[in-house]
């Protein structure tokens, strides 16, 4: 019979229950993380999941300490501040917690760039002159009348400012919850375009919930979340979309007094009142129901392409390149 020797390795469970433990550990890893970080749709839900969780708790308290007014009532500032608030303080949670997974900034979809500025100035100034002319030539054919300014002075400027904070929160909200960390991440799913439409149907939807909506401005918000998201694939960046986004809705709510998707708001500068079919006139949905927003979004989309798509002035949309070169253009 041979000895024993001390130093003879025993048998024992433990290693091999280590190394099961490690290769099961090692597949549940492979489920939820491939190569380029979280898979998209485990990306996709948490995000969603922890936004919808951040609004919900939120809307919670806030209803019971700020009622919201009747659909047909003037949002005042201190509800659409709050609300703001909430809605913006929601998805930068939910943006902070995935790109903290992903190793990533939480401005690296969409909003980081050199060329931020400029694009945000080139936004505002786009989204006020469409959303004049679309106002112009509304009241030219007759569709659009107007009161004489309800406020002057101070007060006008005042209000002038405390909306255009408001409203930039909501293009920076809107932008990021549908163009940004959800679209950077569909698109390595599903490719840019797919995610790009799945996501400017959902913005279109989410428009069902603002009072007298109609089905025209149903697809008008469906129509601008194409045109933000060619912008993004254009630039790589949000920031235009954002501009474009706050001064449209500035335009239309405080400038020119007119319901944006139904709401209106208080304070208004001057009060738009439509005139005959509301297909045309875009009646209780504002100017942004009428049939007449979609010649002006081609003209809009042309003009884009004729600056960044055909001119090559800018960087296209590349979502493997999140933090990464593409992010520091």
């Amino acid at each position: 019979m041979e000895p024993i020797h001390s130093n003879s390795p025993a048998p024992s469970g433990g290693a091999s229950t280590s190394a099961s433990a490690r290769r099961h550990g090692g597949r549940l890893r492979r489920i939820f993380f491939g190569h380029d970080g979280l898979r998209a749709p485990w990306g996709a839900l948490l995000f969603v999941g922890i936004f919808v969780g951040a609004i919900a708790g939120f809307a919670f308290v806030s209803h019971r300490l700020l009622p919201m007014p009747a659909d047909d009532q003037a949002l005042p500032v201190a509800n659409g501040a709050v609300m703001e608030a909430m809605q913006l303080a929601s998805v930068a949670l939910a943006t902070i917690v995935l790109a903290w997974i992903e190793r990533r900034s939480p401005f690296s979809y969409g909003l980081q760039g050199r060329a931020r500025a400029s694009r945000f100035a080139a936004g505002i100034a786009c989204g006020f002159a469409a959303i004049s002319a679309l106002v112009f030539v509304l009241w030219q054919a007759g569709l659009l009348r107007f009161d004489a300014p309800a406020i002057h002075g101070i007060r006008a400027w005042e209000y002038a400012a405390v909306w255009a904070v408001m409203f930039l929160m909501t293009g920076i909200f809107e932008e990021s919850l549908l163009r940004g960390y959800l679209l950077y991440t569909l698109a390595r799913w599903l490719g840019f375009w797919w995610g790009a439409v799945l996501l400017s149907a959902l913005f279109g939807v989410l428009h069902v919930i603002s009072p007298d909506e109609s089905i025209m401005g149903l697809a008008s918000a469906m129509l601008f979340g194409l045109v933000f998201c060619l912008s993004l694939w254009y630039t790589g960046s949000l920031w235009w979309a954002i501009g474009f986004h706050a001064a449209w809705d500035w335009g239309e709510s405080y400038f020119y007094g007119a319901p944006d998707s139904g709401r209106l708001v208080e304070g208004v500068r001057l009060t738009a009142h439509p005139v005959g079919h509301a297909l045309l006139s875009g009646g209780a949905a504002g100017p942004e129901g009428s049939v007449l927003v979609v010649p002006l979004l081609v003209v809009i989309v042309l003009a884009m392409w004729r600056w960044w798509g055909r001119g090559g002035r800018a960087s296209r949309f590349e979502w493997r390149s999140v933090g990464g070169r593409e992010a520091q253009r």
